[in-house]
């Protein structure tokens, strides 16, 4: 079969091409790996994306204007990403919401607490699926022929041009393709073989649980990267990997299982040590280092611990706790050496310092004289019952994909093609090439998921126009 623009998954960067593309006249073919009730592949698990403002606009407070958006963005990413394309970013997601709303996303006013983020982030009401069932509907509108269960193998590229994909035995052709079938994070093989073995002879990867969708196994990635020698970005082991309940399940758990707690107390590997500055910022800021942190434990496993003082401060997870009436009866119920967790717990005690405990400011409870420190909302631990929530890795996307460029098209020896765009996770190591900041994801997603669209959209009229 033929269509003038095809495009290749079916979560948020897929949708927004999709949208674009038949907005801007074409025949759009969608195809989705996934089954119709579990379609929309992490998206569908997301809240909110990240905004700039320059002032307060309709769901966001104040200020979030695109130098502090993009020095947020350097400091988690350590410098490891594309400022042109970062900026790009920025400045798409302060134009994106009245695109989304009229093809059906509802946003939910400002949010409060301890998040932080209700002047850089807009919440969608309903969250994710909400936001992918609008989609879905307005394409439907649009004329967007979308097909379930049909996860694509390979594609025919002649000269870095796009000819045809094929999906089990059907071979579709198209004038133009955007590719945005995520990243490899559900390849359990892919992700050990990235890992490879530890000095202690782990393999952590075994131990990782995967946070979304069990279709983003990376098949066409890995053919992109190997079969044609695509233009590759971003370090395999290098993903939004958060510290989520280790007894969440291996695929889909989604945001519920997050251990949002961390900053409030302290955090112990298998040894009973702790082995990072639990304060060392605001959550959304900070919460997607710890699935790596964790990862670099012996066994890929560490514990959360707080009091009865961090109660009602942050969001509850889905599971509850493991509670005791005493320290040392934690420890015994963690498994924990109790004289190796009662030593961590007293040095950390003793070095916590008086202050005025604030968690919405970056306060002056800190820890002295302690490695590692603890630099901001220390307390001692001192006030029964206390908690701790067992944490391991948990994947939401990896960031290797592939390289490209302000006009979202894939290359091919430095080359752009002029008719295969990407969007989304196949190519978000262009921006992020380690660490995470809450919503970016999806300011990534929306915005080159739009150009990659309007691009295929463009290359389709331009092969019509020759045809003719």
């Amino acid at each position: 079969m033929h269509t003038d623009v095809l495009v290749i998954g079916g979560g948020n960067a897929a949708l927004c091409a999709a949208l674009t593309a038949a907005e801007a006249g074409a025949r759009v073919l969608l195809l989705e790996a996934a089954p119709r009730l579990l379609r929309g592949g992490n998206s569908a698990h997301t809240r909110n994306l990240r905004c700039m403002h320059d002032a307060p606009q309709d769901v966001l407070v104040d200020a979030y204007p695109e130098e502090e958006f993009w020095q947020d963005l350097l400091k988690v990413t350590g410098g490891r990403t594309s400022e042109p394309l970062a900026r790009l970013t920025i400045r798409a997601s302060s134009t994106c919401r009245d695109w989304m709303r009229r093809h059906g996303v509802r946003f939910q006013p400002p949010l409060s607490g301890a998040l932080h983020v209700a002047r850089t982030n807009a919440f969608f009401m309903g969250g994710g699926k909400a936001l992918v069932n609008a989609y879905y509907r307005s394409a439907e509108r649009l004329g967007v022929q979308v097909r379930y269960e049909t996860p694509v193998q390979r594609l025919e590229i002649e000269a870095g041009r796009f000819v045809a994909a094929h999906a089990g035995d059907e071979r579709i052709t198209a004038d133009a393709c955007v590719l945005a079938a995520g990243g490899f994070e559900s390849n359990r093989e892919w992700l050990s073989e990235a890992w490879g073995t530890n000095a202690r002879g782990e393999r952590p990867a075994e131990q990782f649980l995967i946070r979304g969708t069990r279709f983003n196994q990376g098949v066409l990635l890995r053919h992109l990267l190997e079969a044609h020698r695509a233009d590759a970005i971003g370090d395999p082991t290098q993903a939004h990997m958060v510290a989520i309940d280790a007894r969440a399940p291996l695929y889909d758990g989604g945001i519920c299982t997050r251990i949002d707690c961390v900053s409030l107390g302290i955090v112990v590997n298998r040894e009973a040590l702790r082995f990072y500055d639990e304060g060392e910022d605001f959550w959304p800021k900070r919460y997607a280092i710890w699935g790596r942190l964790v990862a670099g434990q012996p066994g890929q496993i560490a514990w959360s611990v707080i009091d009865a003082k961090a109660a009602g401060r942050f969001m509850p997870p889905v599971f509850p706790g493991e509670v005791a009436q005493s320290l040392p009866e934690l420890a015994r119920r963690l498994g924990l050496d109790e004289a190796t967790f009662m030593r961590t717990v007293d040095d950390y005690n003793r070095a916590c310092q008086a202050g005025h405990f604030d968690h919405t400011t970056l306060d002056d409870c800190h820890t002295a004289g302690l490695q590692p420190p603890k630099t901001h909302w220390a307390r001692p631990l001192d006030t029964p019952p206390y908690t701790a929530y067992a944490l391991r890795p948990g994947v939401t996307f990896t960031y290797l994909g592939l390289k490209t460029d302000e006009t979202a098209a894939v290359r091919f020896g430095d080359r752009p093609s002029d008719n295969l765009f990407v969007a989304g996770e196949m190519m978000a190591g262009n921006v992020l090439g380690q660490g995470y900041t809450a919503g970016v994801g999806m300011s990534i997603g929306t915005a080159f998921g739009r150009i990659a669209g309007a691009g295929a959209a463009s290359a389709a009229h331009r092969a019509r126009k020759e045809n003719a």
